[in-house]
């Protein structure tokens, strides 16, 4: 007896030593605890936006022409009415002095006829009192007074001539300055294309060229980025809004939307956006933009303090979350009430209080409701 005793002991020591040694390990899992702070819901660029200048003009002559005048280079700063570009007018320049001679001309001959019309009008004064005394006759009188008006006449039509000479100055003028481009602000000088003595020509109707000269305002600078279509009925003027930009990584510039455009644009079949404009709150920070900066806009379209969240990433499909249960050590599928969310953040409305760990590992092969788990190291409380 006493030997099968010893035998059932030792099969019973070897079934437990083969238990214990081939049970399932605990699987090891990082935890997060649930904690309170802020929730924001928000939507983000689907594309790559950009930064752009209040103020921006591709600037090309009316007319066709060879390039005389030069007076910039790329990176310049220019004021506004400031000559850029002039090409050769000499032709108009002749046509403008001419017309100029015209004006000095007529001028002078005002003097000379509205003289003789007043010595008329005076000799047709006399006439008229001769005839009434009786020493000439009617037909003397009537030929000094048509004589008066017609050179009165003659007067004012020397005005005329010099209204017209100074109308053909201004013509003159007009087409010079269809040869001439002027700064319409003060801005920088991003883009020339054309060399002095070269031959430049304006867009003809329903062909792009490149403008001879790009002008941009660098003190007024805001956001232009694509939002999905989907996102966009969410989207409201005055919402809050953040900017980062590749140029300047780890940093956030504070914004809010002041426009939204009214129409969709379709860049392909399947990627329809809208796009909004977002002011810099603060203007110091346009300092240390450029004019074609890429950047990602993230709009905020609601905010709430103090609540209970989880990171986004710990959420399961539908709204569920591993709950590690410290007395067990296993893990309880558990499904919350979400409130507002974002890619960080998901508000908890119902279904964990504060304090709760839950797993942030799902990626990890194993890891379900029921399993045994040990929390890293750095996971315990």
């Amino acid at each position: 007896m006493r030997r099968i005793l010893i035998i059932l002991v030792l099969f019973a020591g070897v079934g437990v030593a083969f238990w214990w040694f081939s049970r399932p390990q605990p699987i090891t899992v990082a935890l997060v605890e649930v904690m309170r702070g802020k929730v924001e819901s928000s939507v983000a660029n689907t594309r790559a936006g950009s930064v752009e200048a209040c103020l921006r003009t591709r600037l090309s002559p009316i007319s066709g022409g060879r390039i005389a005048y030069l007076g910039i280079k790329k990176g310049d700063h220019v004021k506004k009415g400031q000559v850029l570009l002039q090409l050769w007018n000499d032709d108009q320049q002749a046509q403008s002095n001419l017309a100029q001679t015209q004006v000095v001309s007529s001028q002078k001959r005002i003097a000379e006829v509205c003289a003789i019309a007043d010595n008329a009008e005076r000799e047709a004064g006399r006439m008229a009192e001769l005839r009434a005394k009786g020493f000439i006759s009617k037909s003397g009188e009537e030929k000094a007074r048509y004589e008066a008006q017609s050179r009165r006449a003659a007067c004012e039509a020397a005005y005329a001539d010099v209204a017209q000479a100074r109308a053909r100055v201004k013509v003159t003028k007009a087409e010079q300055n269809r040869t001439v481009l002027v700064a319409p602000f003060d801005g920088i000088v991003a883009d020339i294309v054309g060399e002095l003595g070269e031959y430049t020509t304006p867009s003809p109707p329903g062909v792009a060229t490149p403008p001879a000269i790009d002008l941009i305002d660098d003190t007024c600078l805001y956001i232009e980025a694509p939002m999905d279509e989907v996102d966009a009925p969410k989207i409201r003027v005055g919402q809050s809004a953040r900017v980062s930009l590749d140029a300047l990584p780890g940093r956030s510039i504070a914004g809010h939307v002041k426009r939204i455009a009214p129409y969709v644009v379709a860049v392909e079949k399947q990627a329809r956006t809208v796009d909004i404009e977002v002011s810099l709150d603060n203007i110091d920070d346009s300092k240390q933009l450029l004019v074609g900066y890429s950047a990602d806009v993230e709009v905020v379209l609601d905010s709430h303090d103090n609540v209970l969240r989880v990171p986004t990433s710990t959420l399961l499909e539908g709204n569920k979350v591993l709950l590690y249960q410290p007395v067990t050590k296993k893990l309880e599928e558990r499904t919350i009430k979400a409130g507002i969310t974002n890619w960080e953040y998901t508000e908890v409305l119902d279904g964990l209080k504060q304090g709760d760990r839950i797993v942030a590992s799902l990626e990890r092969e194993g890891v379900k409701a029921g399993v045994a788990v040990k929390p890293e190291a750095n996971s315990e409380k």
